[in-house]
């Protein structure tokens, strides 16, 4: 399969973004019907009564104009990978749909989204031998839970990230066409993972209008878990390719993955629920200081284009060369663990404490602001 070598492909994407696009629209009118509306309050950013779920549109998009094709053709003859991937799509959206409408306890939609992480992993027989640990299967066995945790966490670190006008689509469709673009950077086209994002990206492209720069409706948890588990898994796909340096997929995500870890270890820290409710995510202080959403959006957008893109060039400037018989969307994993994390842990660990400072200055920033509001207030 290819998008740039079959048609096919590309109709998938024009597909893919009117069928999100006529679904969101949808959405808005089914979610006043069916009252389906998130209300403004101390918590919450927006100030207008707005409906959710609009991305289910991005569900049936991904599902139908992505992993259908995926499921009939094959990731290269082979149909497991793909249709544990769908069922996993499906679990979440599943789940979050559910809970869009009438909320589902947390340890219920918890235990959906292991079940997710394990689908998702579980499809790549060769998983093990990647690591070179075959055979030593408490050794697998601990690689697959981090992978599992690892799945889970960027189901609800996305759904944390997902409280102002189109900052989690947008992220979304960095992740996806960066993603592609280093997948398919070696070869004249597009394989199967990388027609997967594309169109994916496409998807969520639909949304945007409907979401950014005023929301008319939100994504919901359907979409924002979706969302989430795709991440994971275009994360997963650049982890299997050689060619690409490892740590790339976290550097992709660095701006996201820091705001809501450090938040939620913040939280922890300080004796809080941290699954309860809140506004203190860096994104959701720079609102209350007086920032639109557009000029957030742009920020976390700037990170991307100022530090995330130099550094994963860096990271990948000099690709591996092309091993005999493995192509891109080859089931083999070759690597050089011990030297590739040693050239990886550096630039990751790097990338991350910057983003750490800048959340902390960020936050200090916030937090000078409210005193200065709150001292002209007693003034006047």
């Amino acid at each position: 399969m290819s998008l740039l070598g079959e048609p096919s492909w590309a109709m998938a994407c024009v597909a893919a973004l009117f069928v999100s696009a006529l679904l969101t629209h949808a959405g808005i009118r089914y979610g006043r019907s069916r009252k389906l509306i998130d209300e403004p309050g101390r918590r919450r950013s927006h100030v207008v009564p707005t409906p959710r779920g609009g991305g289910i549109g991005i569900v049936v998009a991904v599902l139908g104009c992505a992993m259908l094709p995926a499921v009939l053709e094959g990731f290269g003859g082979e149909r497991l990978v793909a249709v544990l991937i769908t069922l996993a799509i499906l679990v979440v959206a599943a789940v979050g749909w559910i809970d869009d409408h009438r909320g589902l306890g947390r340890w219920v939609r918890f235990f959906a989204q292991w079940i997710a992480g394990f689908l998702v992993l579980a499809g790549y027989e060769q998983w093990p031998a990647w690591l070179d640990i075959d055979g030593y299967w408490l050794q697998a066995g601990i690689v697959l839970l981090f992978g599992i945790l690892g799945v889970v966490w960027s189901i609800n670190l996305h759904n944390f990230m997902d409280g102002i006008d189109g900052l989690l689509a947008a992220q979304a469709v960095f992740v996806f066409v960066a993603g592609a673009l280093l997948m398919s950077a070696p070869y004249p086209w597009l394989a199967d993972e990388e027609c997967i994002l594309v169109v994916a990206a496409f998807a969520v492209l639909g949304f945007l209008p409907f979401n950014f720069p005023r929301a008319r409706i939100f994504m919901g948890d359907v979409g924002s878990g979706t969302l989430g588990l795709l991440v994971a898994v275009a994360v997963i796909w650049l982890l299997q390719r050689p060619d690409i340096a490892l740590g790339t997929g976290l550097v992709l995500c660095s701006g996201f993955v820091t705001d809501a870890t450090a938040t939620l270890v913040l939280r922890v820290v300080r004796g809080r629920r941290w699954y309860s409710p809140h506004r203190e995510h860096l994104y959701q202080w720079l609102v209350r200081s007086g920032w639109s959403h557009a000029q957030v959006v742009t920020a976390y957008m700037g990170w991307n284009t100022c530090i995330v893109v130099p550094v994963v060039w860096w990271m990948n400037r000099d690709p591996a060369a092309a091993i005999d018989g493995v192509g891109p969307s080859a089931r083999v994993f070759v690597r050089d663990w011990v030297s590739d994390i040693a050239a990886a842990v550096p630039l990751v660990a790097g990338v991350h404490a910057l983003a750490l400072l800048v959340w902390m200055l960020g936050k200090r920033h916030c937090l000078k602001q409210a005193r200065l509001r709150v001292r002209g207030a007693c003034a006047g």
